[in-house]
């Protein structure tokens, strides 16, 4: 702390009044220069080293020298928590938010600043300081490319901006220190020593992995502290809790159960209040709950995984079970982590994880200010196989960190767009001299075996892709150059995936009438809907009857079919209780996939009004709305016109007292379930002027 300046020092000091001093490897870091040396800088420290402080301190110096810095985060969740931390701050004078327009500090998604790099030069060359964190998150398949497109942008832009990365260790570090022009400072202390072990069944006298599971957890129970277990799929995390739940159940005590039965009943309470039973789903992870074991992937409400995520860091749940997912995003660590799956399907099959990604799961082990040491624990069936797994994950080294920029063909159609729509590129030779300053530009160059190919290689790939684009009439050749179409620059604006503009506009251009059915199963099979998955190899036919009935032909019934049907349910106002028990479906995240599809309806319209079709802009507006609301047609002016009354007590009132409520009394209103003074008074003033 010594070493910082008074007025940096007074901040700190009063938002982490837990920080005394700084860690061996916060100090190093600090020490190294980085806050009086103006270069790039790529901070390799362990998970939970640290590192949030060590982008600060930077972001801070560059506001209190009157400067803006900006936080880039992969994931909503983290820019939520981040911004929640950074708030502190503003007892100092400095403003926090979500964009560098409003802000001295803002912490934006990695889109988000894309899209800043596209759009609004002004704003950004006005950042002075960008930190980004999870740097390493640049090698990984969808939000790399995206990382990787928008520092490139930022630095032709805004040359001046200092870039501080935070990232776990990366094995290729010269090669990215050379693209990012930065200095590269590692240390590998962690505040809470890591225990790296590989467990099988045969040492525990089973065949079964999920005993070692149990083992696992019975230890933790041991220590009064918490586990965290990884496996492949949503259905293994549901029955490993499932499992676990019953077998740790004798074993605890009557004050525990108190309060995982309090846990349980706040699980439960998620889907009453949004107007539906509680689903099977949500009954399986009470019950799991109420033992201190819950499961947590992506077909629970996300108020669930919210309940979940605190109640955990109270310690009320034992164990967690969740998909790899979790390895990112909420700051949720646990004295020990348990890796019970080593492999996940792809579409080439069964394939192992990555080392990276064991490092990632294993660095959820160890709360700092908590634990004074983690555990980190690969469960293997046989000891062969856990002969194999340690010398593969324990021993072995983590993954190149290489660009996936051209590996995704959607990453480059929208790149060559946002350079045409933004007028940094107008022809081929512009957009290849901006591939060649990205990180596939500069690992392709600087690798001896294809440096002699990568300029024709990365031509031939931006040939290819123009081809596509002026095919579909995103970008037109001009005498001046390329350009962006009005459908083009409508794809620029947003953030869906190329392909998914080019199905809804061909869908739009070959349509005969509006057919709602159909315009819901054409939305779920482009790659920016959700889908809603089933939760087993149930029998399917209720959804193909479904599909039938809606005047819909699938050869094939798969989570796209299951997407439609529970939507074209979720319009009729079926509630999730009911959709899960028709359906078989993850139905918990109808509501995420409803509102996905409210906005693709928008996007649907707009790009209908560019093709000139405009005798269906109405019906976009109504299914747009019974999307967002889950309700029929006659209902929407009363759900939008009265906040908070939803569709259920909506659905009470029009049946009640018709769609004419400018005779209905606030005491009569007041009668339906739910519906008190305010609501009631709402329903009135609404009435009086629709």
């Amino acid at each position: 702390m010594e070493n910082l300046p008074e007025d940096i020092k007074k901040i700190i000091n009063s938002a982490y009044p837990y920080i005394k001093e700084f860690n061996p490897a916060q100090k190093a870091v600090i020490e190294s220069g980085y806050l009086e040396d103006k270069s790039n800088y790529i901070i390799c420290i362990p998970t939970a080293s640290g590192k949030t402080v060590l982008g600060v301190l930077p972001a801070l110096k560059t506001i209190l020298n009157n400067g803006k810095a900006v936080y880039a985060a992969p994931l909503l969740s983290i820019q939520n928590e981040k911004v929640q931390e950074f708030k502190a701050f503003e007892e100092h004078g400095i403003s926090v938010g979500k964009h560098p327009s409003s802000s001295d500090l803002s912490v934006m998604v990695f889109e988000s600043f894309d899209a800043l790099t596209r759009f609004q030069w002004d704003v950004l060359r006005d950042v002075d300081t960008l930190i980004i964190d999870e740097f390493h998150m640049i090698g990984e398949y969808t939000r790399g490319p995206t990382l990787e497109a928008a520092i490139t942008r930022a630095k032709i832009i805004n040359p001046g901006m200092r870039i501080i990365a935070l990232s776990a260790t990366l094995r290729n570090i010269e090669e990215i220190e050379g693209w990012l022009e930065g200095k590269c400072v590692e240390h590998d202390y962690r505040p809470v020593p890591l225990n790296k072990e590989v467990l099988d069944a045969e040492m525990f006298n089973t065949k079964n992995k999920n005993d070692v599971i149990v083992k696992i957890v019975e230890k933790a129970m041991q220590d009064e502290s918490q586990a965290l277990t990884f496996v492949s799929t949503r259905r293994f995390t549901e029955s490993l809790a499932t499992y676990v739940a019953k077998k740790i159940n004798k074993k605890l005590t009557k004050e525990q159960k108190i309060r995982f039965k309090e846990v349980a009943n706040k699980l439960l309470e998620v889907p009453k209040n949004k107007g539906s039973l509680p689903t099977t789903t949500c009954t399986k992870l009470a019950e799991a709950a109420e033992k201190g074991v819950a499961f947590h992937h992506a077909g629970l409400f996300n108020e669930q995984k919210e309940i979940i995520e605190d109640e955990f860091r109270k310690g009320n749940i034992l164990m967690i079970s969740a998909t790899p997912s979790l390895m990112y995003g909420v700051n949720l660590p646990s004295k020990a982590v348990a890796i019970r799956d080593t492999t996940r399907w792809t579409s080439n099959g069964p394939q192992p994880i990555p080392v990276f990604d064991y490092e990632q799961m294993s660095g959820r082990a160890g709360r700092p200010q908590y634990d004074d040491v983690g555990y980190s624990y690969l469960v293997a069936k046989t000891s062969d196989e856990a002969i194999n797994l340690q010398d593969y994950y324990i021993h072995g080294e983590i993954e190149i960190t290489n660009s996936k920029l051209v590996d995704n063909k959607d990453a480059v159609y929208k790149q060559i767009i946002a350079q045409i729509a933004s007028t940094l590129s107008k022809d081929l030779d512009e957009l290849t001299d901006f591939f060649e300053k990205t990180l596939y530009g500069y690992q392709m160059s600087n690798n001896p075996s294809m440096s002699l190919f990568a300029a024709d290689s990365l031509r031939w790939e931006l040939e290819n892709a123009l081809q596509f684009l002026l095919q579909n009439g995103i970008i037109r050749a001009t005498p001046e150059g390329l350009k962006t179409t009005e459908f083009g620059n409508l794809i620029a604006k947003s953030n869906y995936a190329v392909e998914t503009a080019v199905k809804i506009k061909e869908y739009i251009s070959t349509m005969d009438s509006f057919n709602i059915p159909e315009f819901i199963y054409a939305l779920a099979e482009t790659p920016d809907l959700p889908l809603i998955t089933f939760k087993g190899r149930k029998n399917k036919d209720p959804v193909r009857d479904k599909m039938s009935e809606s005047g819909l032909f699938a050869v094939d019934i798969g989570n796209p079919e299951a997407t439609t049907v529970s939507l074209i349910e979720w319009i009729n106002e079926r509630n999730e209780f009911e959709i899960e028990n028709k359906y078989g479906v993850y139905s918990a995240s109808t509501r995420r996939s409803a509102y996905e599809a409210s906005r693709l309806v928008r996007f649907a319209k707009s790009t209908s009004e560019i093709l000139g079709s405009y005798s269906d802009l109405k019906d976009y507006d109504i299914l747009s709305a019974r999307l967002y609301y889950g309700v029929k047609e006659d209902i929407i002016p009363l759900v939008v016109g009265v906040k908070r009354l939803g569709r259920k007590r909506a659905r009470n009132v029009v049946e009640i007292f018709g769609t004419d409520l400018k005779s209905v009394s606030e005491k009569e209103l007041q009668k339906i379930d739910g519906i008190g003074e305010t609501l009631s008074k709402k329903i009135k003033q609404f009435s009086e002027n629709y």
